[in-house]
């Protein structure tokens, strides 16, 4: 059950950078964001990562294409692209997307990898996905012909393309390397990428003149979003495969909506209820035979 609790907290961080990427939007550069984002998750990481990552290095030179592979689409392109785009796209555009990511994650494990998809999974995304149309069209789901596309919105679906491609190639990852040090290696490698185009965008080497409210985002995508939701979906994927966690990325446009009526007194009506209760339907028909599976496999294993 910790890894379904993970999955729960991931989305929840990831709302929040959302939110919070948005709203800086017009006084931060976008990479430069991703820069001090991941520049700061590093910092914090470095004492307790350096000494593991010394210890583990034959590992990681043995497998060091894989892990930059691994680096680059998560850490270096997925938040990056995600703060290209909101420059320029909708909240409602952006979340739209989102919802494309377990779609993706199940049709990229059954082309490459032939992963069985059952009824129940496609029954649940379906169910979560009209929950999302539901909740970001209020109900009236007339209002997606009225949606436009921008470039925005290409960065927004580039960045759900390298976030499927790495769910799916996570379980190649070597078992002996242990998590916390592929995290921090992931930083190091995502954040040398990121650099020489923050470097691009600023100009050169220049100091920026921060506002405060820019400083209290980096402290806090730094912490929630990349530092524990990036551990927390790794854990996630490890135990219970990219197609299952992928469901869980639904939550976001939930945790957003809750977010935004918590912290900015919006107004809570019926179709945010229906959109959620459609989309927590979705993840439990989904999980659900995962669950009875275990469940019964574990009782097999009691009476042997």
């Amino acid at each position: 059950m910790t890894a379904y609790l993970l999955l729960i907290l991931t989305p929840l961080f990831w709302a929040g950078n959302h939110v919070a990427a948005k709203g800086v939007a017009d006084i931060a550069d976008p990479l430069l964001m991703a820069f001090l984002r991941w520049g700061l998750a590093f910092l914090i990481l470095l004492p307790f990562w350096l000494p593991k990552a010394i210890r583990q290095w034959p590992i990681i030179k043995a497998h060091f294409p894989l892990l930059f592979w691994l680096s680059l689409t998560s850490v270096g392109c997925f938040n990056t692209f995600i703060y290209l785009g909101v420059e320029t796209t909708t909240a409602t555009n952006t979340t739209l997307l989102h919802a494309i990511i377990p779609i993706l994650i199940l049709l990229l494990n059954r082309l490459f990898f032939k992963e069985h998809v059952s009824g129940l999974q496609w029954l649940g995304i379906v169910a979560s996905l009209m929950g999302v149309l539901v909740l970001i069209t209020q109900g009236d789901l007339q209002r997606i012909a009225s949606l436009h596309l921008n470039l925005g919105d290409v960065w927004i679906l580039a960045a759900i393309v390298t976030w499927a491609l790495y769910s799916i190639t996570l379980k190649f990852k070597p078992k002996e390397l242990e998590p916390f040090t592929f995290f921090g290696l992931s930083v190091l490698i995502g954040l040398l990428v990121i650099f020489p185009f923050a470097l691009f965008e600023q100009g050169g080497f220049v100091v920026p003149a921060l506002e405060t409210p820019v400083w209290a985002v980096v402290v806090y995508i730094a912490i929630f979003p990349s530092i524990l939701a990036y551990s927390f979906w790794n854990r996630g994927v490890a135990q219970l495969g990219a197609s299952t966690a992928g469901l869980f990325i639904y939550l976001i446009p939930v945790f957003g909506t809750l977010l935004s009526i918590v912290v900015l007194n919006e107004t809570m009506h019926s179709f945010h209820l229906v959109g959620i209760a459609l989309i927590v339907l979705g993840i439990w028909l989904a999980v659900v035979r995962r669950v009875i599976v275990g469940i019964r496999q574990n009782r097999t294993k009691t009476v042997n």
